[in-house]
């Protein structure tokens, strides 16, 4: 089988697995809950600030559910899904907000976090910095970056999305996402490096 025809199967077999979660197929609510419930679930981590999203994993599950039938494939599944996740976060800091209970800290057990991605992500300009401090500071300069900056170094950084993909996620032209990356990016590098003072607002 040559490549074309290896990235006809692929196709296939995608279209095959959305039809089958049109109609509503069990095997394929498994495979997606499998395949994408870590994903969703890092992404809330990131955009929440804290560990306990089981509830995030199952809301955006559920609006897979209702939306899978007007999916018509502009974009590819897991950017759709991966801007239903960035939705629903947006959906519960505005809840939040609204009870003046904005959240600005991570969970108790933020110790275990592991953030070493951050030293290893490619075109991180933030990788030697990042290998000469402790974990602790990581932490607290994470805290101080605003959620939308957070998920920007968690979609890039980390999943290595692609700037189209991200650009599509969050509904910003490609150029604002460069754009804020790089704020992004300079933020928690001057946090680190200054001791992660207390800069009076979020990042």
């Amino acid at each position: 089988m040559n490549t074309m025809e290896k990235g006809e199967v692929k196709i296939n077999r995608k279209e095959a697995f959305i039809e089958a979660l049109k109609r509503g197929e069990e095997w394929a609510y498994e495979k997606l809950y499998d395949e994408y419930a870590p994903r969703i679930g890092s992404i809330a981590k990131s955009y929440l600030g804290y560990d306990d999203v089981d509830d995030v994993v199952q809301e955006v599950m559920m609006r897979i559910y209702k939306g899978i039938r007007k999916f018509r494939g502009d974009s590819k599944l897991s950017t759709w899904i991966h801007r239903i996740a960035v939705n629903v976060c947006k959906d519960i800091l505005s809840k939040k907000k609204k009870r003046k209970e904005i959240l600005t800290s991570f969970s108790e057990d933020e110790e275990e976090t592991d953030y070493s991605f951050l030293a290893y992500s490619d075109d991180n300009a933030l990788a030697e910095t990042i290998e000469e401090i402790n974990h602790e500071r990581i932490m607290e300069a994470l805290k101080k970056l605003s959620p939308e900056n957070r998920l920007l170094i968690k979609l890039r950084d980390v999943d290595g999305l692609s700037y189209d993909e991200i650009s599509k996620i969050m509904r910003k032209p490609i150029g604002t996402v460069k754009s804020r990356l790089h704020y992004a990016r300079k933020k928690l590098r001057e946090l680190i490096e200054g001791g992660t003072k207390d800069v009076g607002r979020k990042a």
